[in-house]
C-alpha cells in the first residue's frame, strides 16, 4: 500500500474513498460538517435514519453523494470529541481499514482532525498509527496454497494533516509502514509449517536479510562449533531431532563501533513435542508457534533495516527443533552450560530457557548497553495475564519501565512480574547447580529466575510472549506481537 502525507486532498479522485469521524453530539463539526453541507444534508439524513452512529468503530459508507468527487463516503463512528482514547483510536482505525479492504475502494482520504487527539498529543503518534494498522489490515498468508488471492484493491491512502505536522507525520508514516512489514515477516515465519521452518531455514532467512541491507552481516553457528563453546544446554535440546540446531546473529550497524549494542535475543524452537516429557496431541499443531520469539527478533531486524537508526543493534536467534528420540535429553538428564553452570533436566519441555541461557553467556561478547530476550516461554505467563499482555521480568527497573512505557505507547501491551530472590530456591537441585524448572507456583518468574542467572553481567530483560504471540481458533495465526513494542523502544534509544 502507497501511504502519502499531504497537507490537502488530491483533486482527481477515481475509485476514492473519504473517510469521516463522526462525534457524538446534536451539531456537526469539522470536515464532517462542510461534506454535509456541500452534498445537501445527505449525512444528516443518514444520521436521523440511524444509519451512521458515533459508537466507537461502527462504519457506513455511501455513494455517489451529490457534488462529491469521491465515489464513497465513509463516515466511521469516533466518540466524543477531543476524548478519544489511544485504544479507542486504534479500534477506529482497525474498523474502517477492514470495511475499506471489503468496499472495492482503490484508495482513501482521511484528514487527521484534532478532535480525533487527547489533549497534547502530538499529531505524529496518530499518523503511525493509523499507517501500521492499514498495512497490517492487508496482510494474508498464502505461502502454502496454490489458490490465489485477488489482490488488494485498497491501493493508495492520502493523510491529510496541518503544514505544521508535514514533515514529522511523514517520518511517522514511514515508521508505521516499516513496524507493519517487521510484524508481516514475523507472521509469515510463525505461520510457516514446520517441516518447512527449521533451524537452517531460519539462518538462510538471515543471510537473505543481510544480502539486501549493506548495514547487517550475519554469524551463523552450526551444531560443531557451539560444542567447542560449551553450549551444552542448547545442545541437549537438539540431541532428539533430525534437524541441527543454529545460533543465529544479525549485526546492525547504524552508528560508531564505539557504541554498545542493544541485543535482541529470541527463542526459536521451530517445533516442540516437549521432547520427552511429551505434550498432549491436542493442539500440538500450534507449537510451531514456539518460534515467534525469534520471529519478532526477525521482524524487528527487517524493520531497522528499513528504518537505518543511528543504533547498534544485534539481533541472536537460538534455533533448534525439539522431539522424541532415543538420543534425546531424558529427566534427570545434567547438561553443563557454556557459563560453567550445571542443569539438572527435571523436565523436557522446559527447554525455552535451556537454549536461551547459553545464548545469554554467548552474548556478553558484544559487551552490550541492554539485553531483552523473547520467548514463548511458559503456559504460566498465559495463567496470569490472559491472551493480552506480555510479561516483562528485568534485572533494571529502568530498562523494564521503558518496555512497559513502549507496549503503553504501541498498544502492545506489556506487564512487569517481580524476580525477588525469594523465588530462586525454587530452583534448587540435589544433582545440579540449578534445576531447569521450579515446580508449577510462579511457573513464569521462576523462568525468569533461571535466565537472570546468566545475565548478572549486562543489563537485562525477559518478555514471556507466551500469551500475545499468536491466537488460537478461527483466526488461528501468528500476531507479529511484540515487534511494535521492540520498535519503539529501540526508535526511542536510537
Amino acid at each position: 500500500m502507497d501511504i502519502k502525507v499531504t497537507t490537502s486532498a488530491p483533486q482527481k479522485q477515481p475509485n476514492a474513498c473519504l473517510v469521516l469521524p463522526l462525534h457524538s453530539g446534536k451539531k456537526l463539526t469539522g470536515k464532517i460538517a462542510k461534506v454535509n453541507e456541500r452534498c445537501e444534508n445527505a449525512i444528516a439524513r443518514a444520521i436521523k435514519r440511524g444509519d451512521a452512529v458515533s459508537d466507537i468503530g461502527n462504519t457506513l459508507i455511501l455513494h455517489e453523494l451529490i457534488n462529491m468527487s469521491s465515489e464513497r463516503v465513509m463516515i466511521v463512528g469516533a466518540g466524543e470529541s477531543g476524548k478519544v482514547s489511544r485504544t479507542e483510536f486504534r479500534k477506529i482505525c482497525t474498523s474502517m481499514a477492514n470495511a475499506l479492504c471489503d468496499s472495492g475502494a482503490g484508495m482513501m482520504i482521511i484528514q487527521l482532525e484534532k478532535s480525533l487527539f487527547l489533549k497534547d498529543e502530538k499529531a505524529q503518534w496518530y499518523a503511525q498509527t493509523l499507517a501500521q494498522i492499514l498495512v497490517n489490515s492487508q496482510y494474508k498468508f498464502t505461502r502454502h496454497s496454490d489458490k490465489k488471492e485477488p489482490p488488494a484493491r485498497l491501493k493508495k491512502c492520502f493523510i491529510v494533516v496541518e503544514k505544521k505536522d508535514l514533515r514529522t507525520c511523514t517520518q511517522a508514516v514511514k515508521s508505521g509502514v516499516a513496524i507493519a512489514n517487521g510484524q508481516s515477516l514475523a507472521r509469515d515465519l510463525g505461520n510457516l509449517a514446520p517441516n518447512i521452518c527449521t533451524p537452517v531455514y531460519l539462518a538462510k532467512e538471515a543471510q537473505g536479510l543481510a544480502k539486501s541491507n549493506a548495514n547487517l552481516s550475519t554469524k551463523i553457528l552450526t551444531e560443531a562449533q557451539m560444542a567447542k563453546l560449551g553450549m551444552g544446554a542448547l545442545l541437549s535440546v537438539s540431541k532428539g531431532s533430525r534437524q541441527d540446531a543454529r545460533l543465529i546473529c544479525m549485526e546492525y550497524r547504524g552508528a560508531d563501533t564505539k557504541k554498545k549494542p542493544t541485543v535482541l535475543l529470541g527463542k526459536g524452537i521451530t517445533f516442540d513435542t516437549g521432547g520427552i516429557s511429551i505434550k498432549a496431541s491436542a493442539s500440538m499443531d500450534e507449537m510451531k508457534f514456539d518460534m515467534c520469539g525469534a520471529a519478532s527478533v526477525f521482524g524487528a531486524m527487517r524493520a531497522i533495516c528499513e528504518l537505518q537508526p543511528k543504533s547498534n543493534i544485534i539481533g541472536v536467534v537460538a534455533a533448534a527443533e525439539n522431539m522424541p528420540d532415543g538420543d534425546a535429553s531424558k529427566p534427570g538428564d545434567v547438561v553443563k552450560t557454556m557459563s560453567g553452570q550445571t542443569v539438572e533436566i527435571l523436565n523436557t519441555d522446559a527447554e525455552g530457557r535451556l537454549v536461551l541461557c547459553d545464548s545469554l553467556t554467548y552474548i556478553e561478547r558484544y559487551k552490550p548497553a541492554a539485553v531483552i530476550d523473547v520467548a514463548t516461554l511458559t503456559g504460566a505467563a498465559v495463567v496470569a495475564l490472559g491472551k493480552v499482555s506480555t510479561a516483562i521480568m528485568s534485572n533494571n527497573d529502568k530498562l523494564a519501565d521503558a518496555l512497559y512505557q513502549a507496549g503503553q505507547i504501541t498498544g502492545d501491551l506489556a506487564w512487569e512480574l517481580p524476580l525477588w530472590e525469594e523465588y530462586q530456591s525454587q530452583l534448587d537441585s540435589n544433582f545440579a547447580d540449578i534445576a531447569n524448572i521450579g515446580g508449577s507456583p510462579a511457573g513464569a518468574i521462576t523462568a525468569g529466575c533461571f535466565l537472570s542467572r546468566f545475565a548478572k553481567n549486562y543489563k537485562w530483560a525477559h518478555l514471556d510472549i507466551a500469551g500475545v504471540a499468536w491466537k488460537s481458533g478461527k483466526e488461528k495465526g501468528a500476531t507479529g506481537r511484540p515487534v511494535p513494542l521492540l520498535m519503539e523502544y529501540v526508535l526511542n534509544n536510537a
